[in-house]
């Protein structure tokens, strides 16, 4: 937004590995681990944005509140559809 925000999205993927030898050969077991950190809101008054820069700034807060229900939903363990209309 501005030479102070400190927006920053992360992503880090570990890959775990176990292998078991035993007489005759070996086995392996693999799991991915995926871990996200995407950059929180920032208030449009503290960034001091103006014109087309508070409207991305507002469009990218809309995006990661929708991002949020998506994941909120996604692990739920009931959930079946994803109401569309909330994420326009």
């Amino acid at each position: 937004m501005n030479a102070t925000s400190s927006r920053a999205h992360t992503v880090v993927t570990i890959i775990f590995d176990q292998i078991t030898k035993k007489e005759g050969g070996e086995t392996k077991k693999s799991s991915v681990m995926n871990l996200v950190d995407l950059a929180g809101s920032e208030r449009a008054d503290s960034t001091g944005a103006t014109g087309d820069r508070l409207k991305e700034g507002a469009n990218i807060n809309k995006s990661l509140s929708a991002l949020g229900n998506v994941i909120s939903v996604s692990l739920s363990s009931t959930w079946s559809f994803l109401e569309v209309h909330s994420c326009e």
